[in-house]
C-alpha cells in the first residue's frame, strides 16, 4: 500500500502541471505513453509469440502517426482520419507477405495489431483533443472514474456480498459496482453544474453521468477479461504497485471514448432523451 501511494504521488505530481500546461509538453507526453502501452499490447502476444522488432516499430510508428496527424482531418468527427486508418492498415497488412517464416507474422498478428492501435489512437488523441479544447472536461472524465473505482473498491469491501462477474473479476461486487456509480455521479454531476456548463439540464447531465461511470466499470471488466486470457494479473510493473500503463486507463479509455461520442452526437442524442421523456410524461 505504501509504494501504491507513493506512485500515486509521483504521477500526480508529474501530470497534473503537463496537463494543466497542455500544448506541446503535452502531447510529447502523450506519445510516450502511449508507446509503453502500445508495448504492453505487444508484450501480451509473447507467450503465444514474439512479434518481430520491425513490425513492433511499425506498430508504434502507425499508433503515433493515428494520434498526431489527425486532428483536422475528422473520422466520424472523433479526431481521425481516413488517410491515416488507411495507411495504417496497409502498412501493417503488407509486411505479412515478406517473412519467409509464414507463422513470424500473420495476417491475424496484423489485425491483431490494427484494433488496438484504432482504440489507443482514438483515447489518446481524445486526451489531447480534450486538454487544448478546455482542460476542465478531461478533470470531470478523471472524477468520474477515479471515484467510482475508489468507492466501488470501499463499500465493495463494506457491504459488498454478490459477486458482479466473478469469472472476470471475482473482488468486485454488485453493491460496490452502484455506490461506486451513485458517489461518482453525485461529484460529477455537482462538477459539472457548478464549474462547466451551469445552464445544462439537471436529469440530462445526470444520466449522461450515469452512462459514463456504467461505461467505466464495463472498461475495468473488459480489462480485466483480457488479463484473465492472458493468464497474467498486470499488463505490466512499469509503475509500482499499480501495474502498468492500461492498468491505470482501462476505465478512462471508454469513458472518454463514450462522452466524445456523446458529445459530437449531442443534438441526436439530446433527440432521443426528449423524444423518450415526452413518451414518459404522456404514458
Amino acid at each position: 500500500m505504501k509504494t501504491r501511494i507513493i506512485s500515486a504521488i509521483v504521477l500526480i505530481a508529474i501530470f497534473v502541471p503537463l496537463i494543466i500546461i497542455g500544448g506541446i509538453p503535452f502531447s510529447i507526453t502523450v506519445g510516450i505513453v502511449s508507446a509503453l502501452a502500445f508495448k504492453e499490447v505487444i508484450d501480451l502476444r509473447k507467450k503465444e509469440k514474439d512479434l518481430p522488432s520491425l513490425i513492433k516499430v511499425v506498430g508504434i510508428g502507425c499508433l503515433l502517426l493515428l494520434i498526431f496527424l489527425s486532428h483536422n482531418d475528422y473520422l466520424l468527427n472523433l479526431g481521425l482520419s481516413y488517410k491515416a486508418l488507411g495507411l495504417i492498415s496497409l502498412t501493417l497488412l503488407i509486411p505479412t507477405i515478406f517473412f519467409k517464416d509464414t507463422n513470424r507474422y500473420t495476417t491475424k498478428d496484423a489485425f491483431y495489431l490494427m484494433g488496438w492501435t484504432l482504440v489507443l489512437g482514438i483515447f489518446f488523441n481524445s486526451l489531447i483533443v480534450l486538454v487544448n479544447y478546455n482542460v476542465l472536461y478531461l478533470v470531470f472524465l478523471l472524477l468520474i472514474t477515479t471515484l467510482n473505482d475508489a468507492f466501488a473498491l470501499i463499500f465493495g469491501k463494506l457491504i459488498g456480498k454478490h459477486k458482479l462477474i466473478p469469472s472476470v473479476s471475482p473482488n468486485k461486487t454488485w453493491e460496490g459496482s452502484i455506490c461506486g456509480c451513485i458517489v461518482g455521479t453525485f461529484v460529477a454531476v455537482m462538477f459539472y453544474i457548478n464549474i462547466l456548463n451551469p445552464q445544462v439540464g439537471i436529469l440530462k447531465i445526470i444520466l449522461v453521468v450515469l452512462l459514463l461511470s456504467v461505461m467505466g466499470q464495463i472498461g475495468d471488466l473488459v480489462f480485466s477479461k483480457i488479463k484473465r486470457e492472458a493468464k497474467i494479473k498486470d499488463f505490466s510493473n512499469m509503475i509500482p504497485g499499480h501495474g502498468g500503463v492500461l492498468d491505470r486507463f482501462d476505465s478512462l479509455i471508454f469513458v472518454v471514448i463514450t462522452y466524445l461520442i456523446i458529445f459530437i452526437y449531442q443534438s441526436f442524442f439530446s433527440f432521443v432523451f426528449y423524444t423518450i421523456l415526452n413518451y414518459l410524461l404522456i404514458i
